[in-house]
């Protein structure tokens, strides 16, 4: 399955990757709410949580669930995101 990388129709979480990956602080209490909503199972939530940085956290993430093509975990994704990380959102909305 491939997915069309058209700019217009990018996902907000795929359009701010790199702020997303950098700035994203709450990165254990993210992956909570991922697990409890289904989004990612246990294996990917060890996975993530392994890792040694947010920055490692939050790229492992987008290599797993949220790199699928549908957009359904990413919608989640930002909610939780609204949730927990309101002004980085807002901010990132500005752009």
């Amino acid at each position: 399955m491939s997915c069309s990388p058209g700019t217009l129709n990018k996902h907000f979480v795929d359009k701010h990757r790199t702020a997303l990956i950098q700035r994203v602080s709450t990165v254990p209490s993210l992956l909570d709410e991922l697990l409890v909503r289904g989004v990612i199972k246990q294996e990917g939530y060890n996975t993530v949580m392994a890792q040694a940085t947010s920055q490692a956290m939050m790229r492992e993430l987008y290599k797993g669930p949220l790199n699928a093509c549908g957009s359904s975990g990413k919608d989640i994704f930002y909610e939780i995101l609204e949730e927990l990380e309101p002004f980085l959102i807002s901010d990132l909305k500005k752009l």
